[in-house]
Order: C-alpha cells, then sequence, then structure tokens
C-alpha cells in the first residue's frame, strides 16, 4: 500500500517514532493483551522492503496462521463520521465516497492543526492508478480493453470532483485543494487505503493497519469461476472489524518466520483492476485474466456469462471459455444434444477438442501479431526504463538518447524532456520521474498480458500434438 522511507534517514526515523508514539496513545497495538501501551513491538515492525516496492510490516516473532496480530480501535479509525458533520452538510446527490473524499481534502487543510495530522502526513505524495494515467500513458496500454478502463476511470473521477465541487465551496477548501489534481490524490487515497466497515459504505482509513502489504488469494483459496464471480468473494480475507471489541481486528494469514514482511489480501484482482483501484501490479498475480475478442455466434451459443470467458494467468482457457467454444464449435443441430457434456466440462469429441484448441491458438496469435510492440521489445524496454530511473540528471538522461527506441523518444516529448542533450546537468523534475513510474507500470502490464497470450498458445499447442498423437494410434490399430 505504501512507498518506503525506513531506515534512510534519521530525520525520517524520528517522525516514525513520533507516529508510532501518537498511534499508541490511540490504543492501536500489535499485543493480544488490551492493556498494553505499546503500538508496535510485540508481534510487528515498521521496515523496508525493497522488492515490495516499499515499507511494509514485518513480523517481530514467529507467528502462527490465525494469531492476532494488530488491534486499531474505532475511535482510531478515520471515517466520515468522525471528520464531518452529515447533519450540518446535507448533501444527498453525493456518493459516501464522494463526501468521504471531501471530508480527507477538508481535514488535510487544517494542516498541523488537525488531530490526524500525525497520520495524514504519512501518506503518499503521489498514486499511480488508473485515473491519473495521461494521454501517453493511456496509449502504452496498447490493449483497448485497458485503455478504455483508463479512460473510463478517468471520466468517472472528473465527474466526481465537479459534482462535489459545490461541497467543497461550502466548506470553503483552500484554492490548491479545489484543483483536480487535489481531488485525484484524496480520492486515489479512499481507493486504495480504506477498509470496509459495516456502518459506511466509503469505509475507513485505518492508521498502521493500512501499512500492510497485498497478498493475492492463493489458487487455493479459490472456488469455481461461478464463485470467483460472487462479489461476496472479492472481500477482505483476514481482516475485519470486530463488534464485539468495538475494533479492527487484523489476523496472520499463514505461518510467519521472524523478519518476514506480514502481508494482507485485500480482496481478488486481476492486475488492471489492482492498478485501477490501488496503482500497482504483480508480476506472479494468481488471479490476472486475459479476455479475448470472441465472435456473437460464440457468446450466443451457450449461456455463460461473457465475465466468466477468459485464459487463466497460467495460459489456460477457463472452465466456461473451453465450454462456450465446444459448443460454438459442433454444428447447431447436434448441440442441444450434447449441451449437457459441455456445461459439466468433458471434451465432446477428439476433433471437436483440436478444432478449439487450433482456434484459440490462432486467436492469440492475431492479437500478438497485431500489438505494436513483442514481448521481447517490451522485456528490453523495462530494462531500459530501469536504467533512466537511476538517472538523476537530464544531462545523464541525455547521454542516452541517441540509441534509444521510439517509445523512449515519445516519452521525452510527452514531458518536455526534448532538450535533454544540450548539457542541462538539472534534476529530473519529480513530475518526470513520477511519469516514468505510470510507464513502466503500463509496460509492465501489457507484457504480463502478452506472455500469458503466449503461454495459451503453447498449452493449447501441447494439447494439439497430445490428441494428434493418440489420433494417428488409434488409426493404427483399428488399421491392425
Amino acid at each position: 500500500m505504501d512507498g518506503g522511507f525506513v531506515g534512510r534517514k534519521s530525520e525520517m526515523e524520528e517522525e516514525v517514532e513520533s507516529f508510532v508514539k501518537w498511534a499508541a496513545e490511540l490504543g492501536i497495538s500489535d499485543s493480544p493483551d488490551a492493556k498494553t501501551h505499546s503500538c508496535l513491538g510485540h508481534s510487528l515492525s515498521l521496515s523496508y522492503f525493497p522488492e515490495a516496492g516499499g515499507r511494509g510490516l514485518a513480523a517481530l516473532r514467529d507467528l502462527r496462521k490465525g494469531d492476532l496480530i494488530l488491534r486499531v480501535p474505532k475511535s482510531a479509525l478515520i471515517t466520515t463520521e468522525t471528520l464531518f458533520n452529515k447533519d450540518q452538510h446535507a448533501h444527498p446527490s453525493l456518493s459516501s465516497t464522494q463526501i468521504f473524499t471531501v471530508c480527507l481534502l477538508y481535514e488535510m487543510g487544517k494542516g498541523k492543526s488537525s488531530w490526524w495530522y500525525p497520520y495524514l502526513m504519512h501518506l503518499p505524495h503521489t498514486y499511480h492508478v488508473l485515473a491519473t494515467f495521461r494521454e501517453f500513458d493511456k496509449k502504452a496500454l496498447q490493449l483497448d480493453d485497458a485503455i478504455w478502463a483508463a479512460q473510463k476511470a478517468i471520466s468517472k473521477a472528473k465527474s466526481e470532483w465537479k459534482e462535489a465541487k459545490q461541497l467543497m465551496e461550502q466548506l470553503q477548501l483552500k484554492p490548491q485543494l479545489l484543483t483536480f489534481r487535489s481531488w485525484l490524490w484524496a480520492s486515489a487515497t479512499i481507493s486504495s487505503r480504506t477498509l470496509h466497515i459495516p456502518w459506511d459504505e466509503a469505509g475507513c482509513l485505518c492508521p498502521v493497519g493500512d501499512l500492510f502489504n497485498y497478498a493475492a488469494p492463493g489458487e487455493e483459496t479459490l472456488g469455481s469461476d461461478e464463485e470467483q464471480f460472487d462479489p461476496h468473494f472479492q472481500r477482505l480475507t483476514d481482516a475485519g472489524f470486530d463488534e464485539a471489541v468495538a475494533a479492527y481486528c487484523f489476523y496472520a494469514r499463514q505461518d510467519y518466520k521472524k523478519g518476514q514482511q506480514v502481508l494482507l489480501c485485500y480482496g481478488t484482482y486481476t492486475n488492471l483492476e489492482l492498478l485501477e483501484h490501488y496503482g500497482f501490479l504483480l508480476n506472479e498475480n494468481p488471479n490476472d485474466k486475459v479476455f479475448i475478442p470472441l465472435e456473437p455466434e460464440i457468446y450466443s451459443s451457450s449461456s455463460w456469462p461473457k465475465e466468466l470467458l477468459y485464459i487463466h494467468q497460467n495460459g489456460k482457457p477457463s472452465f466456461s471459455l473451453l465450454s462456450a467454444l465446444r459448443l460454438w464449435a459442433t454444428p447447431p443441430n447436434k448441440r442441444r444434444s450434447v449441451g449437457h457434456l459441455a456445461y459439466s466440462g468433458s471434451q465432446l469429441s477428439v476433433d471437436n477438442e483440436i478444432l478449439v484448441m487450433k482456434w484459440t491458438t490462432k486467436k492469440c496469435n492475431a492479437i500478438l501479431t497485431n500489438l505494436p510492440t513483442s514481448i521481447e521489445d517490451d522485456s528490453s524496454l523495462l530494462t531500459s526504463i530501469n536504467e533512466i530511473q537511476d538517472f538523476h540528471t537530464l544531462l545523464e538522461l541525455g547521454k542516452v538518447l541517441s540509441s534509444s527506441r521510439d517509445e523512449i523518444w515519445a516519452f521525452i516529448k510527452a514531458n518536455n524532456l526534448q532538450n535533454v542533450e544540450s548539457g542541462n546537468n538539472l534534476l529530473l523534475s519529480r513530475k518526470a520521474r513520477w511519469s516514468m513510474d505510470r510507464w513502466k507500470l503500463a509496460v509492465q502490464w501489457r507484457l504480463r498480458y502478452k506472455k500469458i497470450l503466449l503461454d495459451c498458445i503453447s498449452y493449447c499447442s501441447e494439447i494439439v500434438d497430445s490428441l494428434s498423437r493418440k489420433n494417428i494410434y488409434s488409426l493404427r490399430i483399428e488399421r491392425g
């Protein structure tokens, strides 16, 4: 959930100590003993995990699955109720999330006079959720579905900002807090950091509790396609508000050794959904999916919802996609007689299965061929981006541009860095670095998408080869 700072500067360490002390005063504790007066130090500690992208919580002792590892009392949760008088400022046309976003901006405007200042000062300065993507970043996603998702997120954010403008002006927010840029920051904070509470759809901000980094639910926790599509399964799996103790309680989702990073599952998300709501993605996400364009007749030949017709992150077509394709590949006059077999997941015939696998292979190949860059191109580009991210000045950046590819030049132009070769030794701006972070996320996402398609091609080709050998063997036996 966070960017890192722990262990980098003594000044920052002092700020962390101050924050932890403040949290302890609120009753936030990692000890199962409710009478303890310390925040962290029994089960957890703030640590820096470079491979995970920043700060997180580490186990201070061996933890067992199910152990209570953090308790945040209700009085320490930041909600719309704690920040805002709803009766005084009634705006029924706004959603609870919009109101919470306005509340956060209002509280930020108080500066050091805010009771929540020790928490607010540690919030990230920026987020890379899809709503923050600019034209270059959107184009870098390459896939129409992803570009559309980014455009939709941006449009939604702008619409909600305009709707909330009247309330923000009524509260006399400072001019800089009325901007769309400030709204994006606040709404991304709400989107990426809130936890579910039963009394407010907008959720709550949970000091210390939102320092857990994300762990995707493993495949062993997933059921059928139908269960994965059920929204009731899209929830926190190892934390929740406990009415009996009036506190948000966090539990170890697995056994942890001392020093290991302790993770929290926010729910089941694809990489595109993680990018949309949280601003990051996973290189290995067991819940990632690839949707490929399908002919209208494929949808009409079965009753499976479109949301279930996808390719798994390991390259295997989903149960529902295989079922739909098997029916589609069957002559219309025979579909009713074999429908029960297709819906139960059975192969209808060797020839039918080969046809389905060859069609899927051809479709995946066509998508890969029509994209502007290949897997090799994207892998090489990511290496270049990583190198560029290590540069601190425009002069360093300029030295590598003579051999750079078109997309890097497009990034340079999009960020008005065309004069980097002039010898200017100015530091790269924070804005340019943030833009680079979004670009990298877009390339990582499209690369993972392409690798899933390639894995699907390999999987389908292996099935075709295996079935073809069996066919030849059967024919030889029949002919004696």
